[in-house]
């Protein structure tokens, strides 16, 4: 079975299709899918389950120890988002860009220094500059397993943009905004001690069932260790 690697490179990769409700379930297709490419195991191998801290997994259970993939997902607007990595947690989010009161809901819900920085941002761009910053916080709460409100709603992120960068804070963790479509934001955010690279595999464009597609991005993660 074709595999997706990046031979010596932590890798996140991440699958957006169109999520039009019914069986089977789009985001499961995706998780499936991505479990089968990176485990490089047959569909009735896998077993679709969480971790300790409630993150979903994809699990193959072997008779010495059982392999697992940490799987994250996130749905809008008739899209569902699938990123997948195979060293460690992974948190996706996905928003559609539509009109918002930005600026109101940064001072409900953001800290100073996130209000002050939007507040001085273009007009123009101030919704998806916030949805950057949103997306940012969903995708590190995912990869927390804490959620939204526990894990990143109040956590100062990076300045969105690229290279992505790492979260200000103890706690090793990345966050980055690969581009998949004009208007959408996507987040992902990993927990790690090394290099990540995030690969785009399919955009929202191409079939949910697609197999891997010829146009790939790819952005490195820098990574600086500053310790648990």
């Amino acid at each position: 079975m074709d595999q997706l690697t990046v031979s010596g490179r932590d890798t996140a990769y991440i699958w957006v299709g169109r999520d039009v409700g019914g069986q089977p379930d789009p985001a499961v297709v995706l998780v499936r899918l991505a479990g089968a490419l990176l485990l490089g195991r047959v569909d009735t191998e896998l077993v679709l389950t969480h971790d300790r801290e409630g993150r979903p997994v994809v699990r193959v259970d072997e008779a010495t120890r059982p392999v697992e993939l940490a799987v994250s997902i996130s749905r809008t607007a008739g899209l569902v988002a699938v990123a997948a990595r195979r060293a460690g947690a992974v948190g996706v989010d996905v928003e559609l860009v539509r009109p918002l009161p930005a600026l109101e809901l940064a001072e409900r819900w953001f800290p100073p220094a996130e209000v002050a920085w939007l507040g001085d941002r273009p007009e123009a761009r101030r919704t998806v500059d916030f949805l950057r910053l949103w997306t940012a916080k969903e995708a590190v709460g995912k990869a927390l397993g804490r959620g939204l409100r526990d894990g990143g709603l109040r956590r100062l992120m990076p300045t969105p943009g690229l290279p992505v960068r790492p979260v200000p804070g103890a706690e090793p963790l990345w966050v980055g905004h690969p581009q998949i479509g004009e208007g959408l934001v996507l987040a992902v955010a990993v927990h790690a001690s090394g290099p990540v690279d995030v690969e785009v595999v399919q955009r929202p464009g191409h079939r949910v069932t697609a197999e891997r597609s010829a146009s790939v991005e790819r952005t490195s993660l820098p990574v600086v260790v500053r310790g648990n």
